[in-house]
């Protein structure tokens, strides 16, 4: 625990001006941001005496071991500056409000040539249109469903829809009138694109032009006796106001609004947001926090408009915007709303009528969210603590393991030799920090030198991180061979960089002043490991060659679920009704879990590798041109020269190489179909042709990667996985 007196800054070296400041624990990393419109008045307060500080803010305090700041020029600067750094540095200590979802968007993917209507979730893309977001998924399929009959706009995946250009025949929506067909030519782009524009008109408020057109063609085809045409328009309007009726009205005059309201206790804060389109409630979503420091209503509401539009531009940010409390103080932040959207933007309090009535509904639901989550937390918290010390209890350690970390070995067969890693803190997984690694070093299936080989990895850059930011304590030197060698610079294979899982990056591209969480930097209290005393020992052995003796390592055996310490002859074994070795378990089935993984992420690679692979500078969108334009491996192989040359982007020295690699690969031999017994005639032309429906890879569509299951059998490949 620091002293903060230990690292005040002088008197007079702060500066009297806005701008945002950066406390930093022992291991450089950001542990608080904020602003202020007077630095030197804002930092005084955090040097007061210990005991005039909210708890929280003592632990933040003491937690700390240096403070910086940035001078800006204006409180506008400040705020922007403030929600980029607690983006880019995920500060422990700040407000954060936790998501406990991923709220579901209707999304009219304008930016295609045929619009889309999907479901959609995460980070919104560039030039699609969003409305919501909606409670649960299946809200927005009943509201689609109602208005496809109106507007057939496209729903099908890209895979489908050029399944049926192929084929000339349209899926079942197309058949029975819920989609134009624009895969088949029965309307134009052009055509298509007004149903798409038509339908967000309607989704966006604009629903009185909608009903009045269709209205007035009705009475059209009764006047000229069409009376099939006029019933199915007739249909057509009930099926509009059915989807109005699921959104009332609840404030007049169109308006384009946003409530926003606050629960809270000493402890926690719950946000609710209604998103209130054309005078409807056309979303809903709502977030949990742990309030860290002594924080007042305006300033929760600020920070909850930070998160709610620091990514949003344009109409995605309303016109007003109502709010429980307005921050202190509140020129900067309408400021900063209103350069998100474009143009002036409400920031207040309702004080009486419709709007107020509707803030009091939304206020109950906060009310309500904040009571669900402190009954789930409550059960949540008291079952990990109680597993957390029956741990540490169990292993002799000295305090609760706060953080665990797993790894696994898998292999199918010896091939394709990876491993995972996986982090658990304060009991609850940490996707972020997981990791994999490749096994290079020995070819073969051995689970003890693997081991060995990724502990020493993981640690050794643990130790380069810990020398390179001069945390050595007094008379503490590094192992021999530890000193700032990062993973992977032995010669072995570091952490892939795989989809989800942010590469690590080389020693030498850490520096002092990167405050975000170092990859290897942060250690664990405990290691565990998939195995028994052979993998137990391995890991051992490799923190011990390191010099590390301040972590506690023991093993989890699947059979009997015993756990094995370093040491110890015998396994220690824990009660079944054990919470300590559900944790563990899960912990462990979590990095099993994720190896497999990564595994068949690897063997499917293996499969659909080809000898284009080895051509250098040819990617996968010209091998994926050049494989359109021939057909087959099997016709490419067989054109000249100056034949692949004609593909577009592939140059005389490129289609050498193509010609050069081919002429040196082995033909595959024919396949044989599993279902059929039919001897295929190309198996370049099975292998080539396979999944590309939807651009993907070959092998992608359907099933496991890349992996046959014959017909009718069961498939074993799977037990033979380690």
């Amino acid at each position: 625990m620091a002293d903060p007196s230990s690292y005040r800054p002088k008197p007079g070296e702060i500066p009297d001006s806005p701008g945002v400041y950066r406390f930093r624990d022992e291991h450089r990393r950001v542990i608080y941001v904020g602003k202020a419109k007077s630095l030197r008045q804002r930092l005084a307060n955090y040097f007061q005496d210990l005991a005039g500080l909210h708890p929280r803010t003592r632990t933040m305090v003491t937690t700390a071991v240096s403070v910086e700041w940035t001078v800006v020029s204006t409180e506008v600067e400040a705020l922007q500056l403030e929600y980029s750094w607690i983006k880019e540095y995920d500060p422990r200590f700040n407000v954060k409000y936790r998501d406990d979802k991923s709220y579901p968007y209707l999304a009219v993917t304008m930016n295609e040539e045929f619009p889309r209507v999907q479901v959609m979730r995460g980070h919104k893309k560039k030039g699609v249109r969003y409305f919501g977001p909606y409670g649960h998924a299946w809200a927005i399929r009943d509201t689609v469903d109602l208005l496809l009959r109106v507007f057939p706009v496209r729903t099908c995946s890209t895979g489908v829809f050029k399944n049926a250009a192929r084929t000339g025949r349209p899926c079942l929506l197309g058949y029975i009138g819920k989609c134009s067909a624009p895969c088949v030519d029965r309307i134009s782009a052009e055509e298509h694109r007004e149903l798409a524009e038509e339908f967000c008109d309607f989704m966006a408020g604009r629903t009185g032009a909608q009903l009045r057109r269709l209205e007035q063609r009705m009475a059209e085809a009764a006047e000229e006796m069409e009376y099939e045409r006029a019933a199915r328009l007739r249909d057509d309007i009930g099926a509009l106001k059915k989807a109005m009726e699921k959104s009332a009205v609840v404030l007049a005059d169109a308006t384009d609004a946003d409530l926003i309201a606050v629960a809270e206790d000493e402890l926690e804060a719950a946000v609710q947001i209604f998103h209130v389109r054309g005078g409807r409630v056309r979303g809903q979503r709502g977030w949990v926090t742990d309030k860290v420091e002594e924080i007042t209503t305006g300033a929760l509401v600020e920070h909850a408009l930070q998160q709610l539009y620091g990514e949003e531009t344009g109409d995605a940010v309303p016109r007003e915007v109502l709010v429980p409390a307005l921050p202190d103080p509140v020129e900067p932040v309408q400021q900063w709303l209103t350069g998100r959207r474009g143009s002036g933007v409400s920031l207040r309090v309702p004080q009486r009528g419709d709007k107020r009535a509707l803030m009091e509904t939304v206020e109950r639901n906060a009310q309500q969210a904040l009571v669900l989550h402190k009954t789930k937390r409550a059960s949540d918290l008291t079952t990990r603590s109680r597993a957390l010390e029956e741990i540490a209890d169990a292993l002799g350690l000295d305090s609760a393991p706060l953080r665990i970390e797993c790894y696994d070995v898998s292999h199918l067969q010896g091939d394709d030799v990876v491993a995972s890693m996986v982090v658990f803190e304060d009991g609850l997984a940490r996707k972020s920090e997981y990791r994999r690694f490749q096994i290079k070093s020995f070819a073969g299936q051995d689970d003890v030198r693997s081991m060995h080989e990724v502990i020493t990895r993981r640690f050794r850059r643990y130790l380069a991180d810990k020398e390179r930011t001069g945390e050595w304590s007094e008379g503490e030197e590094p192992a021999a061979g530890a000193g700032g060698e990062a993973a992977g610079a032995d010669g072995t294979a570091g952490p892939d960089r795989t989809a989800g899982d942010p590469a690590v990056p080389s020693a030498s591209t850490l520096t002092e002043d990167d405050g975000r969480p170092k990859r290897f930097a942060y250690p664990p209290q405990l290691v565990v490991v998939d195995g028994g005393a052979p993998q137990v020992a391995a890991a051992r052995r490799a923190l011990d060659e390191l010099g590390i003796d301040d972590i506690a390592v023991c093993g989890l055996a699947k059979r009997l679920e015993e756990v094995w310490l370093p040491d110890d002859d015998d396994p220690v074994v824990l009660p079944r009704t054990s919470e300590g070795l559900y944790l563990l378990q899960r912990v462990r089935d979590e990095a099993h879990r994720f190896a497999i993984g990564y595994q068949r992420v690897k063997r499917a690679k293996r499969f659909r590798s080809g000898p284009l692979d080895d051509v250098p500078g040819l990617g996968e969108t010209r091998k994926q041109a050049l494989i359109k334009y021939f057909g087959s491996v099997r016709k490419l192989r067989a054109a000249t020269v100056e034949q692949i040359c004609d593909v577009p982007g592939i140059g005389r020295k490129t289609a050498e190489a193509i010609t050069a690699a081919l002429a040196g690969a082995v033909p595959a031999g024919p396949a044989v179909n599993t279902a059929t017994g039919e001897i295929m005639d190309d198996m370049d032309d099975m292998v080539d042709m396979e999944g590309m429906d939807d651009g993907e890879e070959p092998g992608k569509s359907g099933g496991s990667p890349g992996e046959p299951v014959s017909a009718g059998a069961p498939d074993d490949r799977r037990g033979l996985e380690r």
